[in-house]
């Protein structure tokens, strides 16, 4: 079967059922993301940053920095829900971010950093997080649905490694 180019990994599925292995893996997927990112990008030709993955999709460089933006976004959406009740997000228009000159043209090692010292935070706030913090929830009004903090978990679980997956198709693609 031939991976999309789009999901390389398929697309987010919310888990019907989860268990403390499941949470444990996701949570090591976010420890682990920023150095599996850079893993990709060390193995990424440095000619090919400025390459998108796929026709009409983001490069690299672009991929990169919309991590940084997107899992930033979420550690604080993480906090707001941990201490307050159900609180409504704000959305943003990401496809409008990754065209800002930062996104499409400042180094990718700045957000890398960044990435590094987020997923070491983000990981100890998760590792210490209890059962029923996780059970928590936001309210994000584009999707008009409301999301426990554990099944966000398992998106940016998911998100982390759909995005390292586009970084290594530029290589190929």
């Amino acid at each position: 079967m031939r991976k999309s180019l789009q999901y390389p990994i398929g697309e987010f599925v919310v888990p019907k059922q989860t268990s403390i292995e499941d949470r444990n893996q996701w949570i090591t997927d976010i420890e682990q993301m920023p150095l599996l990112l850079t893993k990709a990008l060390d193995d990424l030709s440095k000619s090919l940053i400025d390459t998108s993955y796929r026709p009409g999709g983001w490069t690299a460089r672009q991929v990169v920095h919309h991590l940084a933006d997107s899992h930033m976004n979420s550690f604080i959406r993480f906090k707001l829900a941990l201490t307050e009740e159900r609180p409504t997000i704000k959305p943003y228009e990401e496809h409008l971010w990754a065209e800002l000159p930062d996104s499409k043209l400042f180094p990718v090692e700045h957000s890398l950093d960044l990435l590094h010292s987020l997923h070491s935070r983000w990981t100890y706030l998760l590792k210490n997080m209890s059962s029923s913090d996780f059970d928590k929830t936001l309210y994000h009004p584009a999707s008009k649905r409301e999301m426990s903090l554990l099944i966000n978990t398992a998106l940016y679980s998911w998100h982390g490694r759909h995005h390292i997956e586009h970084i290594k198709l530029v290589q190929v693609h």
